[in-house]
């Protein structure tokens, strides 16, 4: 036989999914956001190369 009343746990699992997705989105922005500053790093990196070879060649 049903119980009487409000439903059981309905607020606590409303709770926790949305609790579980803020978490989800965390990790995923510091993923994205990990990529991207690799990137820049590896951009800038590249650029430096770039520009150390061109002096080097110049100079002999």
């Amino acid at each position: 036989m049903p119980k009487k009343g409000k439903a059981k746990n309905t607020v606590n699992k409303a709770k926790h999914t949305r609790l579980m997705k803020q978490k989800e989105n965390k990790l995923r922005l510091e993923k994205q956001r990990t990529k991207e500053r690799l990137k820049a790093i590896i951009k800038k990196a590249n650029e430096q190369n770039l520009q150390n070879d061109d002096s080097s060649t110049t100079d002999n």
